[in-house]
């Protein structure tokens, strides 16, 4: 069963997004954006701390329906491939 990405991330709830991530760790492989419509850098770094999480046990996060907004601002941070959009 996936993470399910609320439908806004934000600075308002990232802190809680990602503690309720690291809670589920074990959803975490497969990160769902399906339902992602607002949102800005700030998830990057949700997504960022989830997959360095994840890296110390030799495991990699898959995120799955990112939206084309979310792929584009990974790669001007130059994190696409972090997160296997490239």
């Amino acid at each position: 069963m996936p993470f399910l990405l609320p439908s806004k991330v934000t600075q308002e709830n990232a802190v809680q997004l990602e503690k309720d991530g690291l809670l589920n760790e074990a959803t975490l492989s497969t990160v769902d954006c399906s339902a992602l419509i607002d949102f800005d850098s700030t998830v990057l770094t949700v997504l960022i701390a989830w997959q360095k999480k994840l890296l110390a046990k030799d495991q990699y996060i898959s995120v799955v329906n990112a939206p084309e907004k979310l792929k584009v601002l990974a790669g001007v941070y130059g994190v696409s491939a972090l997160l296997g959009f490239a």
